[in-house]
Order: structure tokens, then sequence, then C-alpha cells
């Protein structure tokens, strides 16, 4: 009788650990603008599984949005696919083309609404297209910015310039009054290194020069050679070599917030991202905060990240992932994290809560990039998207580097580069005529 007894009690204690196991899942996150990102997001973590018992998250820190890229696909390859992944907006194409991730409804399938309802109903319309892929829902939008221009007041006021510049006349023309080589102080600066920032800023410029960087309904056609990218290098190349109010060489956004923070530059165009970074550590002077000058029209492009999930794991990891996914956009969680960060939420309900209220009435200057949604246009998004970026950001680094080479050679050097990427998707879609 007493081994029934204990067998009994054996039997009971498994069958109760087994109904407490949490499902464990692998959630892998960049910190793109600031190291403190990586901190406050593993509070997030640990205080989502500190709210509940049935799920485990295991957060991963995986370095910038391409590294964060390589890691998750590395990741899959070897058997251990992530089930979230808080991914660069502008790589859920590529990932769908490839067949990497998820539709997000195998996600939904646990919830009560499709994932396409979910995220026209909820996130700002400007979001949407770098979500989708031929009309299927694979990513949610996470965080999300776009490039704005940040300006220190003192400078401004000095210089007798009364408000930020509408326009590219007006940008040069106060960047000239804030340019002092003898102080060596500069009027503006543009990031322009090759992991996407110097890309994204350009593309920026190629629409608000009237432009479109890339065919935003096919994956696999690139403007780089049109005139309005050809007259934003020669804008930007001019701010180098001819005006001489930006220095040479390419610059990377830690160089350009250094110069910012030390009084020695006067406008810097970098991500609404980096606001709560800019904000903290600008002590000696007011930080000011504006929309992108325009030139044949206002517009920027968006950027930030998505979270997607990837091929291979299990229907219980599934629900987990959903589970965390909601509580990642959930209004009060989106709206804190934009908060602490300077991205603005994606999630429009984010900005109904009394917190967001009266943070935006507190500091103005992080509602800009909310104001540029209605002129912000898709992140470029095509078949092998980091290569085919940096086809024009090599090209950008040589165009700031010598002044010798011509936006003309650097603009048909990128399209050629690029054209010879996309080719392989180009001859399996457009050109795969019926014989």
């Amino acid at each position: 009788m007493r081994n029934v007894h204990a067998l009994a009690l054996a039997i009971g204690l498994i069958a109760a650990g087994t109904a407490s196991a949490k499902e464990n899942i692998d959630f892998m996150f960049p910190a793109p603008v600031d190291g403190k990102l990586t901190l406050e997001m593993t509070r997030v973590i640990k205080e989502f599984n500190q709210s509940q018992n049935d799920i485990e998250v295991r957060g991963i820190f995986t370095g910038n949005y391409d590294t964060t890229k390589v890691k998750a696909e590395a990741a899959a390859k070897s058997g251990q696919p992530p089930a979230l992944v808080i991914m660069s907006a502008n790589f859920t194409a590529d990932l769908a083309i490839k067949n990497e991730i998820l539709p997000m409804d195998e996600l939904f399938k646990f919830g009560d609404q499709k994932a396409t309802p979910f995220l026209t109903q909820n996130f700002w319309p400007a979001l949407r297209q770098n979500a989708q892929v031929n009309g299927v829902t694979y990513a949610i939008p996470f965080h999300n910015s776009t490039p704005i221009l940040y300006y220190n007041k003192d400078m401004f006021a000095k210089a007798g310039i009364t408000a930020p510049p509408k326009d590219w006349d007006e940008l040069l023309a106060d960047s000239k009054k804030l340019t002092d080589s003898a102080k060596g102080q500069w009027g503006i600066m543009l990031p322009s290194t090759n992991d996407d920032y110097g890309g994204w800023i350009l593309s920026a410029l190629t629409r608000a020069n009237g432009g479109q960087y890339y065919n935003a309904d096919y994956p696999g056609e690139v403007y780089y050679d049109k005139p309005s990218t050809l007259g934003a290098l020669r804008f930007w190349q001019n701010l180098v070599y001819r005006d001489k109010v930006m220095p040479p060489g390419v610059l990377n956004s830690k160089q350009i917030s250094a110069a910012f923070f030390s009084g020695k530059l006067g406008m810097a165009m970098l991500s609404t991202g980096a606001l709560g970074f800019m904000r903290e550590n600008t002590k000696d002077f007011e930080l000011g905060v504006a929309m992108m000058p325009a030139q044949v029209r206002n517009g920027v492009t968006i950027g930030g990240a998505s979270l997607v999930s990837f091929k291979g794991i299990s229907d219980d990891q599934k629900k987990a992932a959903y589970t965390f996914l909601q509580y990642l956009v959930s209004p009060k969680v989106n709206g804190a994290w934009s908060r602490f960060t300077g991205y603005f939420s994606p999630r429009m309900a984010s900005y109904d809560t009394p917190e967001m209220k009266d943070y935006l009435a507190k500091d103005p200057r992080a509602a800009i990039a909310l104001e540029q949604l209605k002129y912000a246009y898709p992140w470029y998004a095509t078949y092998e998207t980091v290569a085919v970026r940096q086809a024009m950001e090599n090209q950008l680094a040589a165009l700031v580097n010598n002044e010798k080479v011509t936006p003309e050679a650097a603009a048909a050097q990128a399209q050629k580069d690029a054209d010879t990427l996309l080719k392989p998707y180009v001859d399996s879609t457009t050109l795969n005529v019926p014989k």
C-alpha cells in the first residue's frame, strides 16, 4: 500500500510539473541607436516574464539591424529559429521572398482576429506597406522613425536665424551662417555610413526632391540613376566640397552627435529614434527639432523595425510568440517604449493614453515625427536588400571622400551594381513570361 501511495504521489508531482512548465521562446532584438535601449528591452522582457506563468522569453541582443538579420537567419538554419525578432522593417520583403519568415496569420490563429485587419485598424497607414508583401502581412510594426532635423537653438540665435529651414535653399543659407572654420564649427552634418544610415537619409532627400528611390510595388527595381536621386547626391556633395559647410569623409552618427553635443555643429539629420539620446545629452544649449526641409516637396522615408517570426517553430511557440507580440505592441507598453527611446509608437492608440498625452504636452518635439507622417513613404525594400542598399552607400562614401567623383558616375555605378544583384529575382518574375 505504501508503494501505491508513493507511486501516486510521484505521478501527481510529475503531472503538476508538466502542467506548470513554461513555453520557452527566443526573442532577438537590436539596439540600433543607443546602448541604453538594450537595458530597457531587458527590463521589458523581465517584466513580461514575471507577469504570467505560461511563457519564458529569452532575450538575445543582436547588435545593429544588419547583424540581427544575419544572426536570425543563422539561428534558423541551425535548427533554432527565433520565435520573434525585432527586424529592420525594410527586410520583411527579402525575408518573405526567400521563404524564411511566417505569414503573421500563423501566429494570429491563436487570437480572435487575422493579422491584416489588426495591422490596418491599429497602425499608422504609412507603416503598412513595409509590413506586407503582395498583400500578405508578414510583420507587425514595433517602433518607427523618420529622419528629422536636430538643431542648436543657441547657435541659431547667435547667427541671427529665427526659425529652422523649410527647404534646401534655406538649409544651405543657414549652414553657411553657422559654419566657422576658425572655431572648427560646422553648419550641417549628414550620416553617410553603409549600415543603412547613409542610404536612408539619401532616400529621404530623393523623396524630398520629387523622386521614387525604388519601386514600392515590385522589389526588383531601384532608381539610383534617376534625376531626383542624382540631384540629391549633388546637393550632398556640394555641402562638403563646394559650400564647405560639412566636413569631408564618411560620417557616422556617433561622430555627428559628439560634434553636436560639444557645440561645434549647428544642424544634424538623424533619426527620431535618437531623440531620447539627444535630449539626455544636450547639456549646454537648447535642443531644437524640426521637420526635414523640402525641395520639390516634403518627403521622408519611414524607418524603424517590425516584429517577424521565423519558420520552423512549433505551434506552442507560435502561440507564445503571439502572446508576447500582443504585449509588446499594446498601447501601454509600446507607448512607454516610445517615450523612453524617441521612436514614435506605431500603435495609434498609444497616443490616446494619459501618459502619452502628458508626455507630448511637456515635450512637443516628440510630435515632429508624427507631423511628418503625412509626407512619409515606405522604406526601400528589395530582393537582397542589404547588398542592393550598399551598392549606393558605397558610391555615396566615394562621393564624400573625393570631390573628383561625380554624382553622375557614382549613380551610374550604383545602378549597375544594384541591377546585377537584382537580376536573379527579375529573371524569375517579370522576365519569366510564357513561352
